[in-house]
């Protein structure tokens, strides 16, 4: 989902719903059911969570776990977005992601030198990109093993002076 301007200074960064861990949350899978229920307005019952994925650290060094869930046909979601948060909302079929014409990969360089490479997948006037793209990326994976397969990661070599990751 598309992010509110307001929310990051990125604009039309997308993203899954998420956030930070509330006092008050028991554990990573309520913080992702909390965090989903206040951003889309969509309930979502525990028993209906698939399970927790492997945990993504990102360039800031924060670490990101996601959660994977059964939300039901696309068609018969009721989605309420919070408009200091979400500004815009889609959904795609799994059919679509998988389809070679909808997958691509971006390559990130960092002072002049290539770094690394991503997923992106296309849909309309949508790109996700970034830590999005790898957590679909990740599901994809899982959901169809066999039929999507990504490319290995590369990283390019330190520059002078720099530490190897």
């Amino acid at each position: 989902m598309p992010r509110a301007r307001a929310a990051l200074p990125m604009f039309l960064c997308l993203s899954f719903p998420g956030g930070k861990c509330d006092p008050q949350d028991k554990d990573i899978v309520d913080t992702a059911l909390r965090e989903t229920r206040e951003e889309l307005g969509l309930p979502i019952q525990e028993e209906n969570v698939w399970g927790v994925m492997k945990p993504v650290t990102d360039n800031k060094n924060s670490v990101i776990v996601p959660v994977l869930a059964h939300v039901g046909p696309l068609e018969s979601l009721d989605l309420t977005p919070n408009p200091q948060e979400v500004e815009d909302v889609f959904t795609m079929p799994l059919s679509h992601l998988l389809h070679p014409r909808n997958q691509g990969y971006t390559h990130f360089c960092q002072r002049g030198r290539f770094r690394y490479t991503l997923p992106v997948f296309l849909h309309g006037p949508y790109r996700i990109w970034g830590l999005t793209a790898v957590f679909t990326e990740l599901a994809l994976e899982m959901l169809a093993p066999g039929t999507y397969r990504r490319i290995a990661r590369v990283s390019g070599p330190p520059s002078r002076g720099e530490a190897a990751a």
